[in-house]
């Protein structure tokens, strides 16, 4: 049955890693009744963290959609990692996701992942409430916890919705602060309370407050509220829905998710004041000429869905997980992908809650559905109808930053880590699996050092490929600063046709490798030249200090000797090689090392620690610029020796607020003292 979007609410759970956002899905999913008894991470039960990886290390490690039904509505609820080593997941969510829960643990307050989040949602423009976790620790203290927010987050938007009440300071309870009622927790469950006499002075100046907030979003409102009229419940809640869909106003709201303390008044909160995708304005999208096209969230449009989730099973092979933003997919349909220019026909649809899918026949716009056995569907993908082929711009991802490599145990073990590698991709963007052709090293990439040891876990107990690891070999160069020449001489006799081929070359340095000939007057045939040149480039794939590869380097055919029974273009290429071997010593060689334009990004707090590491790492400072959010991007070009370990050494200059993204620069000089070391050990 198609759900109307208007019906729909989409709604990610996001925050610090172990806030408890795992543990409040489990509790909305109890107040929705989709399950009678709820699951806890630690018992490794709960709908969210069903792969064996999260039960093993007792976090969520991918998205889980839990759908619940609640008074006539549908609530899709997306349960976050909040490792920073998964926010590909977050990045394409809430590009799709106009609606979140930020989770603070208010016994901890707000950490680093907190912020992180909170930017992304702000940057996004997702509308989304606080909810404040575990109220029921001991020492938490909701005025400090209120002031650390307004300080950390937004001093002015951040407003709470309620307000915590106990006895003898224990939390057992709330008042909602739009309708100033009071709920207390009998042991079992919420019932109806009283406001105690000792905050009802409190309540009322956070109402007043409130009111205030609220007015500030309408015109009209705000005259109202400032002439000294009230605000009618009504004209609370209109202002309220309109603050937080304009992202004016992020309503604060406690509770505990282990005792189920404000879950009812959450879930009504997400249907009143989150957006529905009817709600939204119509997606940008390019047709297949390049043209742009509004997608508006309509089941009766045009078939247009992203890809935000891939998995495998062993039983369907790639389950992709998607958004229908416009029109309506049903079994059968035909459908394309101008993102890889593929057809496909949709032979399955599912219905998604945790690692249960159910067969389903149609989803419509605004909704969150499965698809199993396309094949090549990366994330952020777009499938439509081949009638009206459109797609989306698909998201930036954060590079690969840490490497390790890898040493398959065999050829079997080989051939399958690359088969292996495809696959993983498709889940996760930001890892990366890579041969270097010049040390042979086989390169595993992802975020940072524990990100690496995920990947390299899932390619062992779940690929069952045999590896070990091995120190990463820089990927050095070789050039030459000076000019020299020789003569090469490659000349023999066989017992038939021998090999006679002479030339003098002429090697010096340049800007790029090219070659040229200055001969005239027939000493060697025009014919010959060609072999002459391949020889040159493939002297140049091994040098003469460490064999690296050389580069830069322009060589000149000066002259030469032929003879006209036992010249080839066999003897030429290998005269170029000798040539170029007697003048290489000649020609002052050198190292090079690749270097790489890091763009790192701080708050102003570690800016100083951060520019000075960096230019312990032999780093060039190119500028420092504003970035997003109050934060600062330091461009610097780098060694890549010397940002080998840098990815989990700039968390811990910054106390996991830094992250970085690299390209790679160009090859330069090797410091002497350093050079002449790295010869060493490679001539031992």
């Amino acid at each position: 049955m198609i759900i109307q979007p208007e019906k729909i609410r989409n709604v990610a759970l996001v925050g610090h890693q172990g806030c408890g956002k795992t543990s409040l899905a489990e509790s909305l999913a109890l107040k929705a009744g989709i399950i009678h008894v709820k699951g806890t991470v630690e018992s490794k039960n709960t709908i969210s963290d069903f792969l064996s990886k999260e039960k093993e290390k007792l976090v969520s490690l991918s998205t889980s959609v839990i759908p619940l039904n609640y008074n006539g509505y549908k609530v899709n609820i997306l349960d976050l990692p909040g490792n920073d080593d998964f926010v590909f997941e977050t990045i394409g969510v809430t590009k799709l996701i106009k609606g979140a829960i930020l989770v603070i643990d208010a016994s901890k307050g707000v950490q680093n992942g907190t912020i992180k989040a909170f930017k992304l949602l702000k940057k996004r423009g997702v509308p989304m409430f606080i909810f404040l976790n575990k109220m029921d620790k001991e020492n938490v203290n909701f005025n400090e916890l209120f002031e650390e927010i307004k300080e950390k987050l937004d001093p002015k938007k951040c407003v709470p919705f309620s307000y915590p009440i106990g006895r003898k300071e224990n939390f057992d309870g709330f008042v909602n602060v739009v309708e100033l009622k009071a709920r207390k927790y009998n042991g079992v469950t919420c019932e109806d309370d009283v406001i105690y006499d000792d905050k009802k002075a409190l309540i009322f100046e956070l109402h007043n407050r409130l009111c205030e907030s609220v007015a500030t979003v309408n015109d009209e409102l705000l005259e109202k509220f400032f002439s000294g009229e009230p605000l009618t419940n009504e004209e609370i809640k209109y202002g309220l829905r309109e603050g937080v869909l304009n992202g004016e106003l992020y309503p604060i709201i406690v509770g505990s998710a282990l005792k189920d303390i404000g879950i009812n008044t959450l879930l009504t909160m997400l249907v009143n004041y989150l957006p529905s995708p009817s709600d939204l304005k119509p997606v940008i999208a390019e047709d297949s000429t390049g043209n742009e096209v509004d997608l508006k969230t309509d089941t009766t449009g045009p078939l247009a869905m992203t890809i935000f989730k891939n998995m495998y099973s062993s039983y369907q092979g790639l389950i992709s997980v998607f958004k229908v933003q416009s029109g309506t997919v049903k079994v059968g349909d035909e459908v394309v992908c101008l993102d890889n220019n593929r057809s496909y026909k949709i032979g399955n649809l599912f219905a998604v809650c945790g690692e249960k899918l159910t067969p389903v026949t149609e989803v419509g716009a605004g909704d969150i559905g499965a698809v199993s056995r396309l094949d090549d569907l990366h994330l952020s993908y777009t499938l439509s109808s081949k009638d009206r082929p459109v797609k989306l711009l698909s998201n930036s991802y954060p590079t690969a930053t840490y490497f390790v490599a890898l040493v398959p145990d065999s050829k079997k073990d080989l051939d399958k880590l690359f088969q292996a590698a495809e696959r993983m991709q498709l889940e996760d963007p930001t890892m990366c699996l890579m041969k270097d052709d010049t040390t042979g090293q086989i390169l595993l990439g992802g975020l940072s050092k524990t990100h690496v040891s995920y990947l390299m876990e899932k390619i062992s107990d779940e690929y069952k490929i045999k590896f070990t690891t091995e120190k990463i070999k820089i990927s050095y160069r070789e050039t030459i600063t000076k000019s020299g020449e020789a003569e090469g001489r490659y000349v023999k006799q066989t017992g038939g046709a021998g090999y006679f081929g002479v030339v003098n070359m002429r090697f010096e340095p340049a800007n790029e490798t090219s070659f040229a000939s200055t001969v005239f007057g027939g000493h060697i045939d025009k014919s010959y030249f060609p072999a002459v040149e391949k020889g040159f480039l493939e002297a140049l794939n091994k040098g003469g200090l460490i064999g690296a590869p050389v580069i830069n380097v322009k060589a000149t055919l000066l002259d030469g000797k032929q003879h006209t029974v036992d010249s080839n273009e066999m003897a030429f290429k290998n005269a170029a090689i000798v040539a170029f071997r007697n003048a290489y010593a000649d020609c002052k060689p050198i190292l090079l090392e690749p270097y790489y334009r890091i763009v790192v990004n701080v708050t102003n707090d570690y800016l100083g620690a951060a520019l000075s590491d960096l230019s312990k790492r032999r780093g060039r400072i190119i500028s420092t610029e504003e970035g997003r959010d109050q934060s600062l991007d330091i461009i610097a070009i780098v060694p890549q020796a010397e940002i080998q370990e840098y990815a989990n050494e700039l968390k811990s200059i910054t106390k996991g607020t830094g992250y970085f993204n690299r390209t790679f620069e160009d090859y330069e000089p090797v410091p002497e003292l350093i050079s002449k070391e790295v010869i060493k050990q490679y001539n031992a």
